[in-house]
């Protein structure tokens, strides 16, 4: 294979979060994921959670290192340290290569080095504050493709007079998503929480992705608790429903959601719980916030361009993997 290749794209990656895999995979290429009898994280295969097309190709963990791709897909530490290691062929190793952070950094917000080194591996991030929080080295082969999401035809009807939390685990992992914030609002504000492991915590337990739009879009409001956090990928599904955000004054969000316009944010959290009080007794306000929500999410997190930046990453990073190769050969 040389720089030009044009045909359709055969990425391996591992099964890292299941959202943002099936919207990546409504791209016009193929994805090869391991499975593996274990199921341990990254080998579960498809599941049975999303409605994945063909492109989405389960491999034998121990078939892998026999199978042509076109790119390697690292989606965590581990697939990067360890996973790559254990499943891929050496001559694999030597593919083109893309990292895709998904997170905040969790040891120090701003002095923690990126695991991943190497100058020849395309960094992606998510949302433009995780690239600007990670210290990526000196390596000028960062990009972001920030989040493209499609959902069912659903819309906003706001007829239930509660908040909705969408967390999984959240009293297990505290601080780092907004247990406590949470904690705190529920005791003057009526909030449902749903999620992984939410049962044990006063929620209402998990809902799973493809009925999670239609079941949100009927409360009056969508809250975010989470103070440091990569930009979720079910706050964007709850904006495309002409749903109204209720978030912090930090981090991504700030880009995305203006205060009083299309969501309410704020760092004081008194002031977020006057609002979201002020939203339960005005449904036609909160309709209001939602519409406008609606708009900016249609635009900022269209699936087409989504997919679009995706391909067009893989092939400027095969393009650009061979050519060094061709270079280095004639040197």
């Amino acid at each position: 294979m040389d720089g030009t290749h044009r045909g359709r794209l055969r990425i391996f990656t591992w099964h890292i979060h299941g959202s943002y895999l099936y919207y990546f995979s409504q791209g016009n290429y193929d994805i090869f994921i391991p499975v593996s009898d274990t199921r341990t994280e990254g080998y579960y295969g498809r599941g049975e959670t999303f409605p994945f097309g063909p492109n989405v190709i389960e491999v034998d963990a121990a078939e892998v290192r026999n199978i042509e791709f076109d790119c390697i897909l690292f989606q965590s530490e581990q697939n990067y340290l360890s996973d790559q290691h254990y499943i891929l062929a050496d001559w694999q190793k030597e593919l083109p290569r893309v990292y895709v952070e998904h997170n905040t950094p969790e040891r120090h917000p701003t002095n923690t080095r990126h695991v991943m080194t190497d100058p020849a591996v395309t960094m992606v991030h998510v949302t433009h504050f995780n690239k600007l929080m990670w210290d990526n080295g000196t390596s000028q082969n960062v990009r972001v493709i920030e989040h493209g999401v499609c959902i069912p035809a659903v819309s906003y009807q706001g007829d239930i007079p509660r908040g909705i939390v969408v967390i999984n685990h959240i009293q297990q992992r505290g601080r780092i998503t907004g247990w406590d914030i949470f904690d705190e609002v529920r005791k003057h504000v009526p909030l449902d929480l749903i999620g992984m492991g939410t049962s044990e915590s006063g929620g209402l337990g998990e809902v799973l992705n493809p009925q999670l739009p239609e079941f949100i879009s009927h409360y009056r409001f969508f809250f975010n608790p989470i103070r440091y956090t990569s930009f979720g990928l079910a706050v964007c599904e709850a904006m495309m429903t002409g749903m109204p955000v209720v978030a912090l004054a930090t981090t991504e969000y700030v880009t995305v959601i203006k205060d009083r316009e299309c969501g309410l944010i704020d760092t004081n959290i008194e002031r977020l719980i006057e609002g979201m009080k002020a939203l339960i007794a005005d449904p036609a306000r909160a309709r209001q916030l939602g519409k406008a929500a609606e708009e900016v999410a249609v635009e900022k997190f269209n699936i087409a361009r989504f997919v679009t930046d995706w391909e067009n990453t893989f092939r400027q990073t095969i393009q650009d993997h061979y050519h060094e190769k061709e270079n280095s050969i004639h040197q």
